[in-house]
């Protein structure tokens, strides 16, 4: 067997995490194939270290071109991203988490990097330093900045975020389905909906209120809900929507007790990169996992 194909998979979960798209980590990992086989790794001790830092110098280039054009609007929908199967694309996209996708994208390719191969694949930092062309200290700060921007800011105690967040996710599974009942048991009677006009049809209002509508029109979202998930935004809890990791709308949710209030559908590009956006899970442990 071909001693690459033995790392591939690894290989390729670094990859995932580092870029978020499946299809550029493929392309970095087939690039690492093609070195390989350039290259004379016989006298080579520890193989899968070797690989891994290939990859994460690709994937680094890749990050850095990437900063270097302009990128794809936030909030514009890639094509065919509502028509896509949820649960195939779920299978890959929670192989990571949605939320987590979503917040590996707001950091620098230096932080990203050192993140991704530090806390999640548990690659020592002086095996790093040279990826990045830094020194272990700076590397560690990398680190540092990146796990302190993931884990976020929250606004209310561990207790009370758990509350809400076991409303918002009531929310979502609910409108997932257009469960009418389930949408009226967690939104308060006199819930208040606004949105951006880009988040509508043309010549819906921008402001709705009370449940019965507002159910009514949350049961419609749709195919959407299905690429939901629960995130901290601007410290509290609430929701995002990112078909492959990419965000297209945020959720900012207010809740009172076992009920949402009201909640604010956010799509324009603008607003979306001036929120932030933080795990609300447990914080991701190292993993060897391999994506399907």
């Amino acid at each position: 067997m071909d001693e690459f194909e033995a790392h591939r998979g690894r290989l390729r979960a670094v990859a995932y995490r580092m870029l978020g798209s499946a299809t550029e980590a493929e392309d970095a990992v087939q690039e690492a194939w093609i070195r390989f086989h350039r290259t004379d790794l016989t006298e080579v001790g520890n193989l899968a270290g070797r690989l891994t830092t290939v990859v994460s110098r690709i994937c680094l280039d890749l990050l850095r071109a990437r900063d270097a054009r302009p990128e794809d609007p936030v909030g514009e929908l890639p094509e065919g991203a509502w028509d896509a199967d949820p649960e195939q694309e779920a299978v890959l996209v929670d192989s990571v988490g949605r939320a987590l996708l979503v917040v590996l994208g707001t950091l620098s390719p230096a932080e990203r990097i050192a993140f991704v191969l530090h806390d999640l694949f548990a690659v020592p930092f002086d095996q790093i330093a040279p990826v990045l062309d830094r020194t272990v200290v700076a590397t560690k700060k990398l680190a540092s900045r990146a796990r302190r921007r993931i884990q976020g800011s929250p606004t209310a105690p561990a207790a009370e975020r758990a509350r809400h967040r076991a409303v918002v996710e009531a929310f979502l599974a609910a409108s997932r389905t257009g469960d009418l009942d389930g949408l009226l048991a967690v939104l308060a009677p006199d819930v208040v909906r606004r949105a951006d006009a880009s988040a509508l049809p043309p010549g819906r209002a921008t402001v709705a209120h009370g449940a019965d509508i507002v159910a009514r029109e949350t049961a419609g979202f749709g195919r959407r809900s299905a690429f939901a998930a629960t995130a901290l935004v601007d410290g509290a809890v609430g929701a995002v929507v990112a078909p492959f990791g990419k965000l297209l709308i945020a959720l900012s949710v207010t809740v009172s007790g076992d009920r949402i209030t009201g909640y604010e559908v956010i799509t324009g590009p603008d607003r979306l990169h001036a929120l932030s956006i933080a795990l609300l899970d447990d914080f991701p442990v190292v993993t060897n996992e391999t994506p399907h």
